[in-house]
């Protein structure tokens, strides 16, 4: 009983600290309006009618890519506030309390994962812009999507985080890790129209398959299908998609309770 009311703690604190950040609430849109307003209808007329049927909508393509960068940002990031308690000494506190560490890293996870979809919930306020159209049970099926996907980006950034002591060092290595899964991803470009050694690595990538499910879920299945990752020539459906998020996840997590184990 005490390890769950750790889990909720912990969650609990990290929300609203969230909640209470007025600044951080608005800066979440900045990037996302950026990079879909501004970028997306800035190249649209340079990739317009690549897709073969001169109907290529690219900030319709674009719009769950965006969703996708806002859930790996905010999930990843969540790391600094383990390497912020750190250095103010309130992780060791936390660690010390009458509940197990695996309680503390999971509710660090579970309160990372709930801020990230709930940032990514606001991106949904573009959807006219983004000329998509969604039933009211696709809306909650790409909610619970976001929430798998950043949980398990979460557990990463986590683990990241355990290792490291300053912030300085953080946001170095955060940047080296964040920008890579972005971009080595299909958010922002058809996998179609990359060079073979860069569709490769887009395969590598598991934010790619998180990004794949958000994308058949706003698209639907047929019409994204020629944007859809293909393994031995087989397009990847949703329920493969997530397995391997989950997977990822999975692997992320045990590493950063592991982690958070042997914190002195």
């Amino acid at each position: 009983m005490n390890n769950l009311r750790g889990v909720y703690i912990v969650w609990y604190r990290d929300l609203l600290r969230f909640w209470r950040d007025r600044a951080r609430l608005i800066s979440s849109f900045i990037m996302p309006f950026l990079f879909l307003v501004i970028f997306g209808t800035g190249i649209a007329s340079s990739v317009m009618g690549r897709a073969g049927d001169g109907d290529f909508d690219y900030i319709q393509f674009m719009y769950p890519g965006i969703i996708g960068m806002v859930v790996l940002f905010t999930s990843i990031m969540t790391g600094v506030s383990v390497v912020w308690d750190r250095e103010f000494g309130f992780l060791k506190e936390v660690l010390v309390a009458p509940i197990s560490r695996t309680s503390v890293a999971i509710g660090k996870a579970l309160g990372g994962a709930t801020i990230a979809t709930i940032q990514g919930i606001f991106m949904l306020v573009f959807i006219p812009f983004a000329h998509v159209s969604m039933t009211v049970g696709e809306a909650f099926l790409l909610i619970a999507l976001m929430f798998v996907f950043s949980l398990s980006l979460t557990s990463m950034g986590l683990f990241i985080a355990s290792r490291i002591k300053s912030m300085e060092a953080f946001q170095v290595v955060v940047q080296m890790v964040l920008f890579p899964l972005f971009f080595l991803s299909p958010a922002m470009f058809p996998t179609q129209f990359l060079p073979a050694w860069l569709g490769t690595a887009v395969k590598f990538n598991p934010v790619s398959y998180g990004i794949d499910s958000l994308r058949q879920v706003v698209l639907g299945s047929q019409e994204s299908a020629m944007f859809g990752i293909e393994l031995f020539g087989y397009r990847m459906p949703i329920v493969l998609d997530i397995a391997v998020v989950a997977l990822f996840g999975i692997i992320m997590g045990t590493l950063a309770i592991r982690s958070f184990r042997v914190q002195e």
